[in-house]
């Protein structure tokens, strides 16, 4: 079983003992990163990431969304000019999300704490330089 993020396909592990994803190649995904078929309605891919997402820790689901908050973030920052509004509402969710469930993230909690510094630290020196 896999989740998607922003930095690729993970790999949770199927004896729910809440190991941390480990990253691997999309099973199937063309070029655009597509498993659908042509002429395929969804409805079976669907299902079968509603199962997949059922079967995984709400840890790591939770994590995904923060990685994903993150690289939002991150786009806003690298922006030419740099979009400081909507990256700062994407730090502020970030930070709600890790400051507010700390330990309960598992094992990603230091990981996602300190790339929030890191996020509200660029924030920071690319505000002061524009």
């Amino acid at each position: 079983m896999s989740l998607w993020t922003p930095s690729g396909e993970h790999r949770v592990g199927d004896d729910r003992s809440g190991e941390a994803p480990t990253a691997g190649p999309s099973p199937g995904a063309g070029e655009s990163g597509s498993t659908r078929r042509e002429g395929d309605d969804g409805s079976g891919d669907i299902a079968a990431l509603r199962e997949q997402l059922a079967d995984a820790p709400a840890a790591v689901v939770v994590a995904n969304h923060c990685y994903g908050l993150f690289e939002l973030a991150a786009v806003y920052l690298s922006s030419s000019p740099p979009h400081l509004e909507h990256a700062r509402l994407a730090i502020d969710a970030l930070g709600y999300l890790v400051d507010g469930l700390g330990e309960r993230l598992g094992e990603a909690y230091p990981a996602l704490r300190d790339a929030l510094a890191q996020m509200r630290l660029a924030y920071v020196q690319i505000a002061a330089a524009d």
